[in-house]
């Protein structure tokens, strides 16, 4: 018997979860997506192109909240819950909902779909949101191209335009953001890894981007989204803690299946963060991943013209999904004004216009700062309409990207960057090359060569 399925998902590991499961299996029917999370999502289809033989027309994307009604119509079977950065318990009431309804309510292993690389992989994870997996990518990418290895970064999945269209994307220059018409979103990703000169791959079926990438890497670093567990089987799991919410390690999906995974465990902000947050922290790593290396770490602020800062009348701009579903009140920009000395930090919430109003009300816990939305040319325009509208002196951008390449802003800015900083030892890289060496399989025989020459 045939079993009616529903992928409950974001635009990114359900689709993953659909391609490498559900797509050629004639065990199940898949009859709709539903979307959560990402703007717009759900008013898609997952395209023939993608959905293989068996769904010539296509998969319908709803909205999550038509779920109860999709469960009724169809007399859905079975429920997949299949993103990422959700507290456990409200994965349970959205379970509670589902098998009210009649469906049975899953979620599929960690291990169970990800694809095996015949070259090693290092996976950069995280517990939660916005715990500093960007800039350790970067640092981790710098490591491995210092063991004139050639490293190629794969990014979880953002597509958030034509799916048709995004199947395999391969990123290398500034031309390619434009080509493939990449939204504010994706180009926080991938701009600061190809500035670096690394090589990004993107898309949607990550079976054929894996094929990809293995032409022209030694090693590849597999950038994780959201706290979502890695597509490919890691041969090295560095997984990214963050003491400023200590003990959600312990408290969302799936961040705690990354946790229980880690052989790198590296507590980040442990700078800004209070010593006893920090040790909580520590004490829940040793205690559930006790095989697990850990680092300390810092994200310090770099500003070109701080002085610019001191008694302005400052806006500042954070990385969107930091404060969206990651659920930070304000990120480093914010730090930035306060530390520099702005006479005020200016509210944009009585400027924003549009979709960016919508967000404020979608995630009310969002302090005095402006989210850089732009998942949508609608939303982008919105984002520009609000900084222009905005009554302030400067405007403090602390996204991974050079906003004005993509906004036309009709006041000065002034741009605050983080980077990966060991915090005492071991260091990232200590560990890493250790790691690393110690790996058996023959293809990898000359990078455990060249790390251990690198050990101290």
């Amino acid at each position: 018997m045939i079993e009616k399925v529903i992928i409950m998902g974001a635009a990114g590991r359900d689709f993953h979860n659909f391609n490498v499961y559900f797509r050629d299996n004639r065990r199940y029917e898949v009859i709709a997506f539903t979307a959560a999370q990402i703007p717009a999502a759900e008013f898609r289809s997952y395209p023939p192109e993608l959905a293989g033989k068996f769904y010539p027309a296509g998969i319908p994307i709803y909205p999550e909240d038509e779920l109860p009604r999709l469960i009724q119509d169809h007399r859905i079977d079975l429920v997949v819950f299949s993103y990422s950065d959700v507290p456990h318990v409200e994965i349970m009431h959205k379970a509670s909902r589902a098998m009210a309804e009649g469906a049975d309510f899953i979620l599929i292993g960690a291990t169970y779909t990800m694809l095996r690389s015949r070259i090693p992989v290092v996976a950069v994870c995280a517990v939660r949101t916005g715990a500093g997996k960007s800039q350790t990518t970067r640092k981790v990418c710098g490591i491995i191209k210092g063991l004139g290895k050639k490293v190629v970064a794969v990014r979880h999945p953002m597509p958030y335009g034509d799916l048709r269209t995004q199947i395999v994307q391969r990123f290398s220059s500034y031309d390619d953001f434009e080509r493939h018409k990449c939204t504010i979103e994706e180009r926080e990703e991938y701009e600061p890894l190809v500035s670096q000169g690394i090589v990004v791959y993107a898309g949607v079926d990550y079976g054929l981007i894996l094929s990809e990438a293995e032409k022209e890497a030694d090693v590849i670093v597999w950038d994780g989204g959201n706290n979502d567990t890695p597509f490919f089987r890691p041969d090295v799991h560095i997984v990214l803690f963050d003491p400023h919410r200590p003990g959600h390690e312990l408290l969302y999906y799936p961040g705690e299946t990354n946790l229980l995974m880690a052989d790198i465990a590296v507590i980040n902000k442990v700078d800004t963060a209070a010593p006893g947050d920090v040790a909580k922290v520590r004490a829940n790593i040793e205690r559930y991943a006790a095989g697990a290396d850990i680092v300390l770490a810092e994200s310090p602020l770099t500003v070109s013209q701080p002085e610019l800062i001191k008694g302005r009348r400052v806006l500042v701009v954070e990385d969107g999904p930091t404060l969206t579903h990651g659920g930070m009140p304000h990120g480093a920009g914010y730090i930035a004004a306060e530390t520099f000395g702005a006479a005020a930090i200016v509210d944009p919430r009585p400027f924003a216009t549009g979709t960016i109003e919508q967000a404020y009300r979608l995630y009310p816990h969002i302090g005095p700062v402006l989210p850089a939305l732009g998942y949508s040319q609608e939303q982008i325009r919105d984002l520009e309409r609000t900084l222009n509208a905005a009554e302030c002196d400067l405007i403090v951008l602390a996204t991974p990207i050079q906003l004005p390449r993509v906004l036309s802003i009709s006041k000065p800015t002034l741009r605050v960057r983080y980077e990966y900083r060991d915090h005492g030892t071991p260091s990232l890289e200590t560990v890493l090359l250790r790691r690393l060496a110690g790996l058996r399989a023959s293809p990898t025989s000359l990078l455990s060569a060249a790390c251990k020459e690198r050990e101290p």
